[in-house]
């Protein structure tokens, strides 16, 4: 005799009722910043640079197909500007994507609770201020005139008492940017990772302990395995970001003498945009930006996939 299965009905409770709107707030969001703004990826096949009415453009303008893209291609910057852009996130990949695991495992060793709330807090810090007001620091810390890094470097001996260092040359960019987004954003980046350990069952620690196991064989053997999902999750994403970049912080850093070694495709897009009016022209620039983020997250997300078993989805 088949059973007769009753389907229970949903009841909205107050919590359910409370939870949808606040999912709702959240879809409500995501359409109105990222999907209605989608209407605006037509402009980059069409001619509207220097328009005034960018909404006349979208509806009944000049369609001039892969031209834009073409000309960014073509443009003699292109190449440098693709340089440094791949150039400072892969840099800053290899160096901001582990310091914060490893800030978070050293957090974790901390006993004394009071001194690594102190630690985390400092370390935390940094990401409220503004890179204006961050960078501005550092930039007076550097400043070869008042600053005090080279009465530093002369009192270590690095260089000679009469020989100064300037920090704002196209040689010292690189570092100057990829210094600075370590130090603002290690604190903040390893707060997820400090989640995710606090999250591991105590009693594998104890399991190992008594099987003789040291601090450092329990990070290797316990803590990194149980976190590995979020660092997967957290690399998929970073190799997805390798053509963008924070445009506040470089443009911070950047000036006359190094902007042949600091311009990326965001001050480039803003400069062209914005000051140049190019609107068209600096649409297709994001695109093609937008795409081969994609096209990275897909493949980086197929690879781990094969490799690991995990991916993003």
């Amino acid at each position: 005799m088949d059973k007769i299965v009753i389907k229970k009905k949903k009841v909205w409770t107050k919590n359910r009722i409370q939870l949808f709107i606040m999912a709702m707030f959240g879809a409500a969001f995501l359409i109105v910043f990222a999907y209605v703004p989608m209407f605006g990826v037509a402009l980059a096949f069409k001619d509207g640079d220097k328009e005034l009415n960018i909404l006349d453009v979208l509806i009944s303008g000049k369609w001039v197909g892969f031209a834009n893209f073409e000309r960014f291609f073509n443009d003699y910057n292109f190449k440098n500007i693709l340089t440094n852009t791949l150039g400072l996130n892969i840099l800053m990949l290899f160096i901001n994507f582990p310091a914060p695991i490893v800030f978070a495992l050293l957090i974790h060793e901390i006993r004394h609770r009071a001194y690594q709330r102190t630690v985390q807090s400092i370390a935390i810090f940094p990401t409220f201020l503004s890179w204006v007001v961050f960078g501005g620091i550092l930039l007076s810390l550097l400043d070869m005139n008042m600053g005090i890094a080279n009465p530093v470097l002369r009192a270590l001996g690095i260089i000679g008492k009469d020989d100064f260092i300037n920090f704002g040359e196209a040689k010292f960019a690189w570092a100057n940017i990829s210094i600075s987004s370590l130090l603002k954003g290690t604190g903040w980046s390893s707060v997820i990772y400090t989640a995710a350990i606090l999250g591991i069952d105590p009693e594998l620690y104890e399991a190992a302990k008594l099987d003789g196991a040291g601090r450092f064989r329990q990070i290797t053997a316990i803590t990194i395995p149980s976190i590995a999902p979020m660092l997967t999750v957290s690399l998929l994403l970073s190799i997805s970001g390798l053509l963008n970049n924070s445009f506040e912080h470089i443009n911070v850093f950047q000036n006359a003498v190094n902007t042949a070694k600091s311009e990326v495709i965001a001050t480039y897009v803003y400069k062209q945009g914005i000051s140049g009016r190019l609107y068209s022209y600096t649409t297709a620039v994001g695109l093609f930006q937008s795409l081969v983020a994609l096209i990275l997250l897909a493949s980086s997300n197929f690879i781990s996939k094969k490799i690991t078993g995990r991916g993003l989805y």
